[in-house]
């Protein structure tokens, strides 16, 4: 007889194709729950905060100790968590279209109106009252004001926070680098030629080496 017979009764071995069918299935179980476990960890995320948190924020060079609420904005806790309130930054559309909050994160605008105050813990904050320094004005604030770069004044705090990174990047930037990095901010007023203006008069006086 040609080929192998496979025993038969009670004591008969397992054949190759009933064992790797077997071992398929604790095989494909064992994918199953691994997937599932996977995935109810995806589904848990990071660890969830409630109540009231204190938060040490640098702002200014300064530290704040606030207590705010997890979903507090960092623009919240600058106007009515600090002491005392910084309230030169100022809220606009609450979604990050006009540019009113900008302050400086490590350098970088950021909007306050959409940065949590719990993410900003740790990190250099800069607003429009940091652009002061001695109780004197910073170049391009000192050139805002002398270019009558504002009408109602609302979004100035904004733009001098954006220029300022800008500038203080690239003194010799151009007209079309400035508009660039005031992109976020916009004016109602509409006082863009006088910010134009004041933002290359505080870039030659930084390439001057005659403000900050």
């Amino acid at each position: 007889m040609s080929g192998r017979q496979e025993p038969e009764g009670d004591g008969a071995r397992l054949s190759r194709r009933s064992f790797l069918r077997g071992a398929g299935g604790v095989a494909a179980g064992g994918l199953i729950v691994e997937s599932a476990e996977r995935a109810a960890e995806q589904t848990a995320g990071p660890e969830r905060l409630s109540g009231r948190v204190e938060l040490e924020l640098r702002v200014n060079g300064s530290l704040q100790k606030v207590e705010v609420e997890p979903r507090t904005t960092l623009l919240s806790a600058l106007r009515h968590a600090c002491d005392p309130p910084l309230t030169g930054t100022k809220p606009g559309c609450g979604e990050g279209a006009c540019g009113a909050c900008t302050v400086l994160l490590d350098g970088r605008p950021a909007y306050s109106c959409l940065t949590l105050a719990v993410d900003a813990a740790g990190r250099e904050i800069r607003t429009v009252e940091g652009l002061v320094e001695g109780g004197e004005l910073s170049a391009v604030q000192e050139a805002m004001c002398e270019h009558d770069a504002l009408m109602c004044g609302f979004c100035t705090p904004g733009f001098a926070v954006s220029l300022t990174a800008c500038l203080g990047e690239t003194p010799k930037a151009g007209e079309e680098e400035v508009r660039e990095a005031c992109a976020g901010n916009f004016c109602r007023c509409g006082s863009y030629p006088q910010i134009f203006e004041a933002a290359a008069a505080a870039g030659r006086r930084l390439q001057s080496g005659g403000g900050r």
